[in-house]
């Protein structure tokens, strides 16, 4: 009997992961997340269709830009999507070096979704150094904005690696099913739930990540930043990358990437 379960589980999984995706009904808030990967993006198009927030990625690890973040962000801006920036961390990559890349590439405004860190990969290290690099990357960009970030992960490697240590923060889950919303180990409820990474919309060629936010569109609005400009306070000193740490013998291997890398 177990094995049944088991395997319609993973049947299930599979389903999910090779169908396209089908808007969710049950929700009235709807978005995207995008990066590089989707290419040319006609925003307005993409607006038309009850898209009310987009996520763009911005950066990754110590250098990394995505090389269409600056037309896509102004673009989403002028088609009237609120819209959020992302950054893809790297856990090898000192906290500051990362925070600094992703604050010299990102120019946040009054209105726009606080900023996103995409933590999905351990890269070979233990759960206590993957953990610790994210609550210092949360930290430097929630002083320097004054508005806690946003924490995404697949629903696996948040339980694993992020359960119970990030309190107060909005989290993000991706969970590719039809079937179950997203269970969250430490109880804290889901803010954003992007169920399925192969949705079609007019305005992009090819597939796109579905999201859908866990409130009213005035929730949605109450989360953006509320502040004057200038936004941002200071910059990360840069600092010298640390020494890689042996990789624990009991940690687990890195879950598969959910999002846009």
């Amino acid at each position: 009997m177990k094995s049944k379960f088991i395997l319609l589980g993973a049947l299930a999984f599979l389903a999910a992961c090779n169908e396209q995706t089908v808007r969710k009904e049950g929700f009235g808030v709807h978005g995207i997340d995008v990066s590089h990967y989707q290419k040319k993006i006609d925003w307005r198009q993409v607006a038309a269709q009850d898209v009310h927030f987009a996520f763009v990625k911005a950066s990754e690890g110590q250098s990394m830009q995505d090389t269409l973040f600056c037309k896509n962000w102004d673009a989403m801006q002028a088609a009237g999507i609120l819209r959020g920036a992302y950054h893809f961390f790297r856990p090898g990559v000192p906290a500051a070096l990362q925070a600094r890349n992703f604050l010299s590439t990102v120019d946040l405004q009054h209105g726009d979704l606080p900023p996103v860190l995409d933590v999905e990969v351990a890269d070979g290290y233990p759960v206590e150094h993957v953990a610790q690099g994210v609550k210092d990357w949360l930290a430097l960009v929630e002083d320097a904005y004054k508005v806690k970030p946003i924490v995404y992960s697949n629903q696996k490697f948040y339980n694993q690696y992020l359960a119970n240590q990030m309190s107060g923060y909005p989290v993000w889950v991706a969970r590719y099913t039809s079937l179950w919303s997203p269970e969250i180990a430490d109880g804290n409820a889901w803010s954003f739930w992007q169920y399925g990474n192969r949705g079609r919309l007019h305005g992009i060629a090819g597939d796109v990540d579905f999201n859908v936010f866990n409130g009213s569109l005035a929730d949605l609005e109450s989360l953006t930043i509320c502040r004057p400009a200038p936004l941002l306070d200071w910059m990360p000193e840069p600092v010298q990358p640390l020494a890689r740490p042996a990789a624990s013998p009991m940690a687990a291997p890195s879950e598969p990437v959910a999002a846009n890398p």
